[in-house]
């Protein structure tokens, strides 16, 4: 919905391309104006200016500083069905003009993906083992996210030991 037809209703304008790109079951929550477009929150996942959708799942942690939303996207590397073994992305700032609802929203629905956590200490660090949903998909994926600074070998051996005592799925 763009423009007139958005504010007549009282909904926020979403960029076309955007809209277009929506799943059906995929709502808008918030969108703020950045510098270089706009940034759309939704129910599966945040649409930066002019970009592909980053799901809940894929976000390591979001925060706000007053003027920026700051978002700490995650590769995954499948370890079996179910499991994957995460390493933070360079995050990515954006500059928000009026934020409007936007900071709050990210907040609460990046907590919100997660069902569970664990800690475990492992040599130089640390992970956290999660288990999240996944907009659009039935069940959880269970997620091992390493500090920086583990030993990457000892968090590979502790995803690959998880995912072997996991059920196999049907």
């Amino acid at each position: 919905m763009t423009g007139f037809w958005a504010r007549l209703l009282g909904r926020e304008p979403v960029p076309d391309a955007v809209a277009d790109a929506l799943a059906d079951s995929e709502a808008v929550v918030a969108t703020a104006q950045a510098p270089d477009g706009m940034l759309v929150v939704t129910s599966w996942g945040i649409w930066p200016p002019g970009g592909e959708r980053l799901g809940w799942h894929e976000i390591a942690k979001a925060t706000w500083d007053k003027t920026s939303l700051v978002v700490t996207p995650t590769s995954a590397e499948q370890i079996a069905p179910g499991t994957e073994l995460l390493a933070d992305g360079r995050p990515l700032r954006f500059r928000l003009v009026e934020p409007g609802k936007v900071p709050q929203a990210v907040q609460e629905r990046v907590t919100q993906s997660i069902r569970t956590r664990n800690r475990r200490e492992l040599p130089g660090g640390g992970v956290w083992v999660l288990q999240r949903r996944v907009p659009g998909r039935d069940g959880l994926v269970l997620q091992v996210r390493p500090d920086p600074g583990t030993d990457p070998v000892a968090a590979r051996r502790l995803a690959e030991g998880i995912a072997a005592r996991l059920p196999e799925e049907p």
